[in-house]
């Protein structure tokens, strides 16, 4: 069977774990955090970057430095994963649902001033397949309406928005180094920051709600609570393996674009029969995901199970949040067409580092077999 996916190990993981254990400090916030953090702003030009130990965790310290309240309205699409969500249902707030463009699944950026009202706190665009939303005219929007943006750049690690890193244009961005995505911890994600206003206040709720960063920088002489927090820090063990991954990043990405290439070469032949993947002219590719989108559920449904007879696990992705049972009663009843059009159709294929030429090719003949029998 050729999984959908399979963690890589680059090869130092296990060596820079032993350093961290050798180390005597395993809690976080230590000599491998540091050097993912130190890592990633100067790549990408985030003002200050704090490891999480999830993608989740860094979206809810970012409700909180938003300070998000009973009342609130946060628009988020709905063609997404509930922890996109779920930091904003937390603290009380109304998630307003968008639906998704017709190009691809990220935002409609056409349809959000409609949604936007005088309770609106923040934008929150998902860069989905690590392709870029339209920052631009999100940016926009909120500079007009006195709005925060919050990036959900979980697969977005490595992408752009004309030139911009994604994660670095949105006042906060969310990442994450989750077993499935290019760049990997197990579990992991990271907080960015990218506006001057949050970024004393993030690191004392990434510790807890205290100043003690600042008390072991030497900047105070004894350190307190001072505000709300949790426990959001990563494990050195968790920065560690983290740490390796970054190390070999532009590695990674050069073999996870080649097998997106085959793919789009080989599945060209039947774009008449399905959807492939569209990136528009600002955005890159940074191949997270290779996804094809069928002509209906049932079509998507026997692709799926014809795949499997055929040793390949491919897989469908989100169903859209506004229909979900949790929150069903409580959306406005607005129709989100095209949420619904990908909740049905999406089709997610195996992508990882180890996948090879020769399996990738089984995989679109076997695609371009079914379409030639049905």
């Amino acid at each position: 069977m050729i999984p959908f996916n399979k963690p890589y190990l680059t090869g130092k993981e296990a060596h820079y774990m032993y350093q961290a254990a050798l180390s005597g400090k395993l809690s976080g916030n230590g000599i491998f955090t540091k050097k993912c953090q130190a890592a990633l702003e100067a790549k990408y030009g985030f003002k200050k970057t704090l490891l999480t130990t999830s993608c989740t965790d860094a979206l809810e310290m970012a409700a909180i430095l938003i300070d998000t309240k009973p009342g609130d309205e946060i628009i988020i699409p709905s063609y997404t994963f509930v922890s996109t969500a779920n930091p904003f249902i937390l603290r009380g707030a109304t998630v307003v649902f968008a639906d998704s463009g017709v190009s691809n699944p990220n935002i409609d950026t056409a349809l959000l001033e409609s949604l936007i009202t005088p309770r609106t706190k923040a934008i929150v665009p998902v860069h989905y397949a690590g392709i870029a939303c339209d920052m631009e005219k999100i940016m926009q929007l909120a500079d007009k309406h006195g709005l925060f943006v919050i990036e959900d750049a979980a697969q977005a690690i490595d992408s752009s928005f004309n030139g911009r890193p994604l994660g670095s244009i949105g006042h906060l961005a969310a990442f994450s180094f989750h077993e499935t995505k290019n760049i990997i911890a197990g579990e992991g994600g990271m907080l960015a920051i990218n506006d001057d206003r949050f970024v004393e206040r993030a690191e004392i709720i990434w510790e807890k709600g205290t100043n003690r960063s600042a008390f072991f920088r030497g900047e105070i002489d004894k350190y307190g609570w001072v505000d709300i927090g949790s426990s959001f820090l990563p494990s050195e063990v968790i920065a560690a393996f983290l740490y390796a991954q970054i190390e070999n990043i532009a590695d990674i990405q050069q073999q996870r674009k080649h097998l997106w290439e085959i793919y789009l070469r080989e599945l060209n032949s039947l774009k008449d029969r399905i959807t492939l993947p569209f990136i528009p002219e600002y955005a890159t590719n940074n191949a997270h995901m290779f996804y094809i989108v069928c002509q209906d559920i049932a079509v998507r449904q026997a692709l799926i199970a014809w795949l499997k007879e055929r040793d390949v696990y491919a897989v469908f992705h989100y169903l859209s949040l506004h229909k979900s049972p949790f929150y069903h009663d409580k959306h406005d009843g607005r129709n989100l067409p095209q949420s619904d059009y990908y909740s049905d159709r999406l089709v997610r294929l195996p992508l990882f580092y180890e996948l090879t030429e020769e399996q990738v090719l089984h995989i679109t003949g076997s695609i371009r077999e079914f379409f030639e029998k049905n």
